[in-house]
């Protein structure tokens, strides 16, 4: 190699460092996906089942094709948004012990998010209807964020749980669990029962 191309090559790699130096670098925010939300509208729901809500536009009424599964049992689907709220209805046929059984297990199933959890927080609600709803928020990177039920304990066992079909953090997906915390509100407040 000749000497000239040496020095030029050491001359140009010494001016790259130097160059490479004088920037500092500033590393870049955590940046999240941008998320954007629809304008909140409800349609009622046209579906036979022993209960009626109204429920968002933007949503889909899926059945649930779960091996256990019952006929009442559906799924309120945010295609847009990757979110299930998963309806489940118990009949209590004025049995004391079997609305004390589905209450059990709706706390059960609120329990079992305690080992992810970093919080769950119990709310009694009174509709503008006068009934009454308990609801769970679940605080963590937990599977199901918002859970509750309702009853009038004599006949009627109506619960919900919202899940995502992703596995991104719950921090990330804060301003879609509001959201559709929100619609789940709208649901509850327009809960009727039908005989």
């Amino acid at each position: 190699m000749p000497q000239s191309f040496k020095i030029f090559l050491f001359v140009g790699l010494v001016s790259l460092l130097v160059s490479a130096c004088n920037e500092s670098y500033v590393p870049k925010p955590k940046g999240y996906n941008r998320i954007d939300l629809p304008e909140r509208s409800y349609v009622p729901l046209h579906e036979k089942h022993p209960y009626f809500f109204e429920y968002s536009a933007h949503a889909k009424i899926l059945k649930d094709t779960f091996d256990i599964a019952e006929p009442d049992w559906i799924y309120v689907y945010y295609p847009t948004l990757g979110a299930n709220v998963q309806i489940t209805y118990k009949h209590v046929a004025k049995d004391p012990k079997k609305f004390q059984e589905y209450v059990n297990d709706a706390y059960k199933l609120t329990a079992k998010h305690q080992i992810k959890a970093s919080g769950i927080e119990e709310t009694v609600i009174r509709t503008p209807a006068g009934k009454t709803a308990n609801l769970f928020e679940i605080e963590g990177d937990v599977p199901s964020q918002f859970q509750f039920y309702m009853s009038d304990t004599t006949t009627h066992f109506f619960r919900g749980a919202l899940y995502f079909r992703t596995s991104t953090q719950n921090d990330s997906l804060a301003p879609v669990i509001d959201y559709v915390k929100e619609d789940i509100l709208h649901m509850i407040n327009t809960l009727e029962w039908r005989e």
